[in-house]
Parts: C-alpha cells; sequence; structure tokens
C-alpha cells in the first residue's frame, strides 16, 4: 500500500517563503484525502524531516521556488529534476531540502514517485502575508495538489461546509 506524504516547506514569517506551508493550510482546510495520506507542516526543518520520508513511497514537496519565472508562476518538477533546480538557492530551508533529499539517497530511502508543485516568489522578507500575484494564484496550487494526488490514485473530496472543519485545522 503506497505511503504518500504531502510536504510543505518554507517560512511563513518571511513572505513568499511559507507558500508551501500556506498551501497545505488551505488543502486541509478545504479537502478530505483518503487514508495513507499524510499532509505535514515541514517548515524550515531540512535534515529533521527525515524520519517522517523513511517509508514514504510517493511524496509531493510543496515551495516556493526561485526560478526567475514572473512572480505566482506555478512549475512541477519530479524526481531528479528537483535537485537541480534547488541549486539554486533562495533560503536557507532550501540547503536543508537539497542535504535531504541527498542523504535519503544514500540511505536508500528515495520515494520512487517524487514530485515537486512550486510557485515563483515576489516578495521574500519579514513579513506573514503572501504577495498580491502568489496569493491570487494559491487557489491555482492547491488545485494542482489536488490533480497530482488524484493522478495517483488518491481520493480526494470537498469539504461541504465550515461546520465540517475539524477542530485542528485538517
Amino acid at each position: 500500500m503506497p505511503v504518500i506524504l504531502v510536504l510543505g516547506l518554507g517560512n511563513i514569517i518571511m513572505g513568499d517563503e511559507g507558500l508551501g506551508v500556506r498551501a497545505c493550510e488551505r488543502l486541509t482546510q478545504r479537502y478530505r484525502l483518503s487514508d495513507g495520506v499524510t499532509v505535514l507542516d515541514g517548515g524550515t526543518l531540512g535534515l529533521d524531516l527525515l524520519p517522517y520520508l523513511e517509508d514514504v513511497t510517493d511524496l509531493l514537496i510543496l515551495d516556493a521556488i526561485n526560478t526567475g519565472l514572473p512572480p505566482g508562476m506555478i512549475m512541477r518538477l519530479e524526481n531528479e529534476q528537483i535537485p537541480q533546480t534547488l541549486a539554486i538557492k533562495m533560503s536557507m530551508h532550501q540547503v536543508g531540502l537539497q542535504e535531504l533529499l541527498a542523504v535519503m539517497a544514500l540511505r536508500g530511502h528515495t520515494p520512487p514517485r517524487m514530485v515537486l508543485l512550486g510557485m515563483e516568489p515576489a516578495r521574500i522578507e519579514p513579513g506573514i502575508e503572501l504577495s498580491a500575484p502568489v496569493l491570487a494564484n494559491l487557489d491555482a496550487l492547491v488545485a494542482s495538489v489536488v490533480a497530482e494526488l488524484r493522478s495517483w490514485g488518491v481520493t480526494v473530496s470537498e469539504i461541504e461546509s465550515a461546520s465540517e472543519f475539524p477542530c485542528d485545522g485538517r
């Protein structure tokens, strides 16, 4: 049985840098996912995430990625494209992610399927708000996450009303 992890990365007090975490929040507020899927706020934990990844068969990473595209542009990378793109450093947590992927490979724990859904940031500076172009495309990013998960065979259903939201935000 697949073990699927949706991993949101970023520092929520640095504007668009917190995009991956914000996308996970929106995903869990609006959707229910089938058993075997975990949504994790990985923040800026880097190598401390290793124990969460050891038995994962399918890894979906959500993050802000600086590639020079216009702010708010969504991109999809898979498998070996991910570490290559992370060679362009945007923040300290990306160093941690690149190291995390390398350690996973050395230990033989690289998931067979690994996808990064990211968005080009507009502003990486102190503040808790996402920039206008990133916020405008946050729902589109979450829709991409839902589509990706469904393509992996995950059952994703919308939460009907706010009264159905569990207390923990999921």
